[in-house]
Parts: C-alpha cells; structure tokens; sequence
C-alpha cells in the first residue's frame, strides 16, 4: 500500500501535475485507485469525474455517488448520453428505455450468448457477424468517450489521469482500446484482481463495493466473471501458474481457458503499426 501511495504521489511530483483526476465508477478498482490517490495527494488534489449514460444500471450512479463521498473528493456528474447518441452510437442498438432492468439484462445476455459460442474470445479477435461486431462498437465507444471526459477535466486543471486497470484485466485484455487502458498513470496494473479486492479491505472501502459483482457496466447482465467464464478467484490463481512458470493441468478445462483468453489478448496489444526504417 505505502509503495503505491508513493508511487502516485512521486509521479504527480515529478511530471509537475497539479492533482488527479480520476473516473468514478462505482466498482472496486476505481474506490481503491481512488483512496490511495487520497492518502498519495490529500483530498483537495483528487477530481472525481461520474460519467453515466443511457445504458446504465440505476446502481451503478447510487455505488459511485457512495465512492466519491467515502473518498470525501470533489466530483462532478457529466452524462456522456448526448455526446454518444451525436456520434451515432445508440443507433447501432434499440433503445430500452421504460424497460425493467431486469428483463434488460436476460434479453442482452441471451443475445450476447445467441450471437457467438464465445463473446468474449470473439470481442478479444474482434471477429463475428455483422451484428455482434456491431455491438462491440457499440460498448467500445463508451468507453471512448468516457477517456475524452477525463482528459477534458484533468488539462483544464493541469491534473493527470489515474487509470483502474488490474493486472488480471490487463493480461486477459479486458479493457478497450484507447478507452480505459489510456491513462497518465496506473497505480494498480501490477496486482491481480484478487489482491485488489484485498487492499480494498485493508482501505475500509465499503462492503457494498466490495461485494458486488465485478462489471464494466456496459453490457446489462453480463459480469466479469460471465465473460471470463470462471470465478476471478480461479482465474488469478491460474495466470499466478502461468506467471511462475508452472504446468497447467491439460485436462483442466479452465486452465486450459485461461491459455485460450491470454493468447486472443494479444490482439487487444495491436496498435500503431508501421514500416521500420533505419
């Protein structure tokens, strides 16, 4: 923890930045980010940016309110709906609006599983039909925007972007292309989930965040765990293996997954190609 605290507050000095800004999502990894950027800067340096849209969970703006005044940081609350539906982006999916989330998220999730034998491997490759790849550009431009938002806020401050990626999420690629891996610094990209959760606890972060269901909020019903197809507690004990150097049990159907996933994200690595020339 006082590493990490280090960490953050070093960079801020050394890069001549004000404060941080961070987005607020109401899950785990942006409360922990959040709460050692607090012990790192003070709670006057850290700008915290909620960013719902259209899509959104009614939770998901009721968690993040609850991080932001644990977190005791000024915060402001900019829907990014108009400037999704300006660019075209609800266009590629109908609108819910008026419909229980309930109903929402098993119709999206039958869809998502209607759509591919493997949705997240597929997103990974970013292949599928016309309307799966539809939806990933759908999700994807969430995100998008939601990085624009925090670099509007940060530079008009002179204030860097705090990314919330965690190793786990960062080996197996969840996360979207110059959206949520765009960031000044990344305080906890070097721990798996499962240690996140347990700094979370060492840093008192709210049981209700904790306990939830880890989600991107972008996909109604549709978990972390759903998309990885195992619990995060079996997923990062199998990428511990792997990073050790140890054997994976080939009649182990998970671990095997584990390998499927780590060798798709590596397509999510594939960015600014160019002719070397020298």
């Amino acid at each position: 923890m006082d590493e990490i605290i280090g960490f953050i507050r070093d960079s801020v000095t050394k890069y001549s930045y004000k404060g941080a800004v961070i987005g607020i999502s109401g899950g785990i990894d942006s409360a922990v980010v959040g709460k050692l950027a607090v012990e790192a800067l003070g709670k006057g340096k850290v700008f915290g940016l909620l960013m719902p849209e259209r899509d959104s969970s009614r939770d998901t703006i009721k968690d993040s309110k609850l991080v932001a005044k644990f977190l005791g940081i000024d915060f402001k609350v900019k829907r990014i709906t108009s400037t999704l539906r300006a660019i075209g982006s609800y266009k590629l999916q109908p609108s819910a609006f008026l419909i229980p989330q309930t109903i929402k998220e098993k119709y999206v999730k039958h869809k998502w599983e209607e759509l591919s034998s493997d949705p997240f491997l597929d997103d990974l490759r970013n292949r599928g039909n016309e309307e799966f790849r539809k939806g990933l550009a759908y999700y994807r431009s969430k995100h998008r925007v939601r990085m624009i938002s925090l670099y509007l806020e940060a530079e008009k401050r002179g204030y860097a972007v705090l990314g919330t990626t965690n190793k786990t999420e960062l080996l197996c690629g969840l996360y979207v292309k110059w959206g949520d891996d765009s960031s000044d610094i990344e305080p906890i990209i070097h721990l798996f989930k499962t240690e996140v959760i347990d700094l979370a606890r060492q840093l008192h972060i709210p049981d209700r965040i904790i306990e939830k269901p880890p989600s991107p909020d972008l996909i109604p019903g549709v978990t972390d765990e759903n998309a990885f197809g195992m619990t995060i507690d079996d997923l990062d004990e199998s990428l511990r293996r792997i990073e050790g150097g140890k054997a994976l049990d080939p009649q182990d159907s998970k671990s095997m997954r584990v390998l499927k996933i780590l060798e798709s994200a590596r397509y999510r690595e594939l960015r600014n190609l160019a002719i070397s020339r020298k």
